[in-house]
């Protein structure tokens, strides 16, 4: 029998971590008739939680506004917990920035779209991430690479 183990990528759970939606110019902006400005950040994390075992989130906020007064802000954060054993470092850290977030952004599309219809307004379908391509962007700004000036 070898000394060597299995790799091991399972997930734990997915869960929703937070969530929250504020219209704080309700009900008066819901009278306005213009078009509203929509901005939507996107972010991810990785924090190991113990031996082998991670949690990766997908956060979102996506805030709505008419001139300067917001519409609406929705704060979500779409968490996982994954095991993750018997690999070299360089492929946890792809595992982690890569497949784990593109595993967990799916609820959290549905979870900001649902919470923003329940909030009486059309829902707002977060896109399609290209995660690999945004931790490939990150690693070269980590590394201080040329490439590292390039527009998110």
């Amino acid at each position: 029998m070898s000394d060597v183990q299995d790799p091991v990528f399972q997930i734990q759970r997915v869960y929703l971590k937070d969530l929250s939606l504020e219209q704080p110019n309700s009900p008066a902006i819901l009278l306005e008739q213009d078009q509203p400005s929509v901005d939507i950040q996107l972010g991810v994390d990785a924090t190991p939680v113990a031996d082998g075992i991670f949690e990766v989130s997908v956060t979102a906020t996506v805030q709505t506004k008419i001139q300067d007064k917001t519409v609406f802000l929705v704060e979500a954060k779409q968490a996982g917990i994954f095991e993750i054993r018997n690999l070299p470092e360089e492929q946890v850290g792809q595992l982690l920035g890569i497949a784990c977030p593109q595993i967990v952004y799916p609820y959290l599309r549905g979870n900001v779209a649902d919470v923003i219809q329940r909030g009486g307004f059309p829902p707002v379908h977060l896109a399609e991430i290209n995660f690999q391509a945004m931790y490939e962007q990150q690693q070269a700004q980590a590394a201080g690479a040329p490439g590292a000036a390039l527009p998110q």
